[in-house]
């Protein structure tokens, strides 16, 4: 419970924003749970931009990394200075992609403990009163200190959802496996879409194997909170699709070249990129110089001799 007090406000946030929406959308607390990740993601649009411009500034930085790597590669503490070095001079962030990750995870703290405690009585009070009775008698306590324990609503009110039984209690049978299929399927999909081309292969693994690490620990979740967790990766899956439309896919600087470097934003901002490709000559259209120069002399044809071989 020590955590629940230090996310206390959450709690009291959380709760009346998912009272407020239920009174709006009705029926099943589920699109309340939706409808607070849809807010949640919103709110950290500014992060997740941070987190756009910091990836495409490492994508273009990658070869240039590379080279310092291979340059000071018998001197670690001196690769490690460099490497600071050159993201300070380009004012890149490596630990800026993490933002929304960190910030969500207050957020998920907070909605975990609002789904066993806050939520349970905002949709089922009378079961809630009920339980704590029965909680301080069978325990032979004062009925004051039971006041921190609740119970499911096993599907009353509203508290399920489509094929969740009840969004505030824990998934079992097919209602899990459903809900580890589509978290597994929405998290790697978003992960793959995250990745940068020029990602090591050991990273690539690693962020792959992660969502199926994380499946022991959700099966022990309220199922909202996985519900939760699924609407936050199809948002990520939305936002990754639409800047691939709006800008493409950012690839490094050729042949580990970081000059005239610009962070791979000029897209982003609208600007025009620093280095300008040499444009092919088109024929047929010659330049002023060409134009202006003399024609050259006409050639001389040589005589053919009258004998033949």
């Amino acid at each position: 419970m020590v955590l629940a007090n230090i996310f206390q406000p959450l709690i009291d946030i959380f709760g009346p924003v998912l009272v407020f929406f239920h009174s709006i959308i009705g029926g099943s607390w589920g699109w309340s749970i939706i409808a607070l990740t849809v807010v949640v993601r919103a709110l950290l649009l500014p992060l997740g931009f941070k987190q756009m411009h910091s990836m495409h500034k490492l994508q273009q930085a990658a070869p240039r990394m590379k080279v310092i790597q291979a340059k000071y590669k018998a001197d670690k503490q001196r690769q490690q200075r460099e490497i600071l070095r050159f993201y300070k001079e380009n004012d890149i962030n490596p630990f800026a992609s993490l933002l929304p990750l960190v910030a969500q995870i207050p957020v998920f703290i907070g909605l975990y403990y609002t789904l066993r405690t806050r939520l349970r009585e905002d949709i089922c009070p009378g079961l809630q009163a009920a339980f704590r009775h029965a909680y301080a008698a069978h325990h032979n306590i004062p009925l004051h200190e039971a006041a921190g324990h609740t119970v499911a609503c096993h599907g009353l009110n509203g508290s399920s959802w489509l094929f969740i039984h009840d969004v505030t209690n824990t998934a079992t049978g097919l209602t899990l496996i459903a809900l580890i299929v589509l978290y597994l399927g929405t998290q790697l999909t978003s992960s793959l879409m995250m990745q940068a081309p020029t990602m090591d292969q050991t990273q690539r693994r690693m962020m792959l194997l992660l969502p199926l690490f994380f499946v022991i620990f959700i099966i022990n979740f309220p199922a909202g909170l996985i519900l939760y967790w699924i609407t936050t990766n199809t948002w990520a899956i939305g936002q990754q699709w639409v800047i691939r439309r709006r800008i493409g896919t950012v690839m490094p600087a050729a042949n580990g070249d970081a000059s005239g470097w610009d962070g791979g934003l000029s897209g982003l901002r609208g600007g025009k990129p620093k280095l300008e490709e040499k444009q092919p000559a088109i024929v047929g259209s010659p330049t002023r110089a060409h134009r202006d120069a003399p024609p050259p002399p006409p050639r001389k044809k040589k005589k053919r001799s009258g004998r033949r071989r």
